[in-house]
């Protein structure tokens, strides 16, 4: 079994057999006596590609929980009693990243000298196995099941302008004035261009349109705060420059109060490495209450 799942997480038996101290020929024999245990094939072979049939995906997720498993109840006796120290690799968005986890880094690291951080901050689509990520910090529902998650914090999605954009082109007082604004939009990302909001009560949807789209959140960002046109973000990304007034706040009586969940995302594994759960821990502290809704925090 934990042949098969260095296999697939290797991406091939060449790959996989460093990893596991064998010959490529020796991993491919343990996969096969697998297949053969369970009577069934587990993997798709071309002399080219290597690849999991449906029954091999469904087998991997619990193999891979299992044997996490079995590894953190034999590293936990070792655990107990000491320091957590390593390092832990760590994926988010680069809004989140930037304005919400670097601020946080340095009492973080103080409080635990013997924890490393290696931080990737991007809005692609990660795979936290493939590329050995210990945990993501991600912002909405997940995609995906066979993650374990845990809540670490809520946030919602404002719409905000630069006081410079507001006084050139004057400030929309109801969503319907949209449409003659200039409005910050997602490339290749079509529902996030279409803002929700409550007009007398029922739910009403915006497409809205503007010159310039962007990649990511922390792009937007910086391009209302330069007076671009309005941008709909979650609230943790525009608090600061709201408190500090390079951003305001628009549209607030029609903006819907729903809440997405912030969650801490790592996979397969119920037992947290100790390093893995300070960070974890640590952040759940810091934002709960969530402080990108603290009116009266510094800017």
């Amino acid at each position: 079994m934990a042949a098969f799942v260095k296999v697939v997480e290797a991406n091939g038996f060449s790959a996989a057999a460093p990893q596991l101290g064998l010959t490529p020929s020796a991993v491919s024999k343990l996969v096969t006596r697998l297949e053969e245990r369970l009577g069934v094939r587990l993997f798709n072979r071309t002399t080219r590609k290597l690849a999991l049939t449906e029954a091999g995906e469904s087998f991997y997720r619990d193999a891979a929980r299992i044997i996490g498993e079995v590894d953190e109840v034999e590293a936990a006796i070792g655990r107990r009693g000491h320091e957590a120290r390593g390092l832990v690799k760590v994926t988010t968005s680069l809004a989140f990243g930037a304005h919400q986890i670097l601020p946080l880094v340095p009492e973080f690291l103080d409080n635990h000298p013997g924890i490393e951080l290696d931080l990737s901050f991007t809005d692609r689509v990660v795979d936290l196995v493939q590329e050995g990520f210990d945990v993501a910090f991600r912002i909405g529902h997940l995609a995906d099941s066979s993650f374990v998650a845990r809540k670490i914090g809520e946030d919602r999605r404002v719409v905000v302008a630069a006081p410079s954009y507001l006084k050139k082109h004057g400030e929309p007082k109801h969503p319907d004035e949209l449409a003659r604004h200039n409005c910050l939009g997602f490339r290749d990302r079509t529902p996030m261009n279409r803002w929700p909001f409550l007009v007398d009560g029922a739910p009403r949807e915006v497409m809205v349109r503007g010159n310039c789209r962007g990649d990511d959140g922390d792009m937007l960002y910086q391009l209302a705060v330069e007076g671009v046109g309005i941008v709909r973000l979650t609230r943790l990304t525009v608090a600061r420059a709201v408190r500090d007034g390079s951003l305001v706040e628009i549209l607030q009586p029609f903006t819907p109060r729903d809440t997405i969940p912030i969650q801490a995302v790592y996979p397969h594994r119920r037992l947290l490495p100790p390093k893995v759960t300070a960070l974890v821990d640590f952040l759940t502290t810091k934002f709960d209450p969530p402080p990108w809704e603290d009116e009266s925090a510094p800017s």
